[in-house]
Order: structure tokens, then sequence, then C-alpha cells
């Protein structure tokens, strides 16, 4: 067994997680909610992200929420913000934002139902977002979605994800985050393509975002770590989705992933206890329960 000594969670609960709710959650609320996990030592956090209100009505807010945290961004915290085309980039940019996430997915039919372009025109509107980034020494992170299976094609050649990389990592990017957008990947899946992508590109960073609908993200992030992948994206509480992705449920609980990793004696730095809290005090805003094993050991104790 090939373990590293330490691993980075990337905690995407505010942006990825809250998106998906159908009930509006406050702005003030959004924003404790942030600071209960940086207490935690969670140090690089997706805050929000400029889209379309009427496409994602709980994202409305990202002026007010990055503003929130304008000030706080010391050289070891990363406050990240998905923008999806040029519109969102001008907004992320008026507001300093020095950490900008772009996303694409590798299927034509996720992109044209997401976005409403294939692959190659989502590619050329990205391509110069990703340069007027770079011209700003901006910390830019690609989200790959559909990079094993696409809920409108199935399974993804491993080799589409990897040509689809390509482009990004010869712009410049900073960081791939590799996802499993409605949770299909299997072990087998994931150390074959990340250990492709760490031979194709061993000096960018590469992160794992894996969704829990079928039980397997914890076993793939296993197999992440053998592959020599270090970086993953989690949600307090497993919350998420995705609505573009029919049947694509939360993220990977950022507490069951730091206890996994803790039992293994990979270092995180991040206080489980506190993630706990922070779930605690979302969960009353949530349109459903937390489900989390770790979350529901907490209540049982709490009791």
């Amino acid at each position: 067994m090939s373990l590293p000594s330490k691993a980075t969670i990337i905690e995407v609960g505010p942006r990825d997680g809250l998106q998906n709710e159908k009930k509006f959650v406050p702005t003030h609320v959004k924003i404790q909610f942030i600071s209960l996990l940086k207490e935690a030592g969670l140090s690089e956090i997706e805050l929000t992200s400029f889209v379309s209100p009427k496409w994602v009505p709980q994202m409305k807010d990202a002026q007010q929420v990055i503003q929130a945290f304008s000030l706080q961004q010391p050289t070891n915290n990363r406050h990240i913000v998905l923008v999806p085309n040029e519109q969102g980039l001008t907004k992320a940019l008026e507001e300093n934002c020095q950490s900008v996430a772009l996303f694409i997915g590798v299927s034509n039919s996720f992109n044209q139902h997401n976005i409403n372009k294939t692959t190659a025109e989502a590619l050329h509107q990205q391509l110069p977002l990703m340069e007027k980034l770079k011209e700003r020494n901006a910390y830019v992170r690609t989200c790959i979605s559909t990079s094993f299976y696409c809920p409108y094609e199935g399974k993804i050649n491993p080799d589409k994800t990897v040509e689809l990389c390509a482009h990004f990592v010869e712009a410049g990017v900073t960081e791939l985050s590799i996802a499993d957008t409605i949770g299909m990947a299997n072990p087998k899946d994931v150390f074959t393509l990340f250990s492709a992508l760490k031979r194709a590109f061993p000096t960018v960073l590469l992160n794992a975002h894996f969704h829990d609908t079928r039980g397997v993200a914890m076993a793939n992030i296993y197999a992440c770590l053998q592959a020599g992948v270090t970086r993953f994206d989690s949600s307090a509480g497993g919350i998420g989705g995705c609505p573009f992705a029919k049947g694509a449920t939360g993220n990977i609980a950022t507490e069951d992933l730091i206890f996994m990793l803790d039992e293994m004696g990979v270092q995180t730095n991040v206080n489980r206890e506190k993630i706990l809290e922070a779930v605690s005090y979302i969960e009353p805003y949530l349109s459903h329960p937390v489900s989390s094993k770790q979350y529901r050991l907490y209540q049982l104790a709490k009791r």
C-alpha cells in the first residue's frame, strides 16, 4: 500500500453544494457557513459563482458573498469563484477575484444541455478567458465535467478527457479538476484516467471531484491516492448535485473524507469536529436532511 503523507481538500459546499437547493439560502447564512468552514482549517474554498440567476438562482448573491471575504485572502487561503462566460469573468475581475474556476464538459451532449454549445464551441469560448486570467497572474482552475460518464452519451473514452485537458494545459491552466459528474466511475476507471493524466501532465495540479450517487466515491478517492493524486473536492454534509445532470446527487462529504484520510495517516490539517459544526449550522436551511455517515454519528452522540 502506497499512500501520500498529506492531502489537500477543496471545499465546494458553498458553491457546488448549495447551487442545487430549491429554497434560497439567505446570504448571511452562506457567509457564516463559509466562516465556519474556514475556522475548521479549510484553506481552499469555492465561495460562489457568477452565473445567470435565471438558471441558478441560489448564486444571485455572488457579489455580496465575495465582498464578505475580499479582505481575508492571506497567502495560505484560496477563495475560488466559478465563472461560465465573459460576462461572469468581467464581474469576477471587478471584484478582484484572484482564483477563478472555468468549466467545460467532455461530452457534446452535456455541454449542449448545460450551456447550449458543443464541446468545440465551449472550448473556443473558454480559452480567451484563460488568456485574460493568465495576464493577471490569476490561479486558474478548469473543471472538466463528464470526465468518466455522461448522462446522455454514457461512458467517455479516457483519451477524449486527456485530449480536452491538453488544450487547457497548453493555455497555462494552474489546476485541472476532473469530475465524475453523475457518480458512475469505478476505482479501475479512476486509476486508469488519473494515471494517464499524471503521465501526460506531470507539472499540472490534478484534482478529483466525485459525486457519491452510487456510493463509490470513497473507493474512487482511494484509487486516486494510489495514482498519486492528493487534491480532492468535497462538500460539507455531502450536499450538492448538478442542475444539468439528471440523477447526480451530492459530492463526497468532507467529514467522511477527512475521517478516512485521518484514519490512514494522511494529513489534511482540517478539524473534523468543526466541519460537523458547520454542517449542523447549514442543515436547517437545506431542503433535505444531511445523510453523511459522520454526521449521523455526530447527531447520535449529541442525543
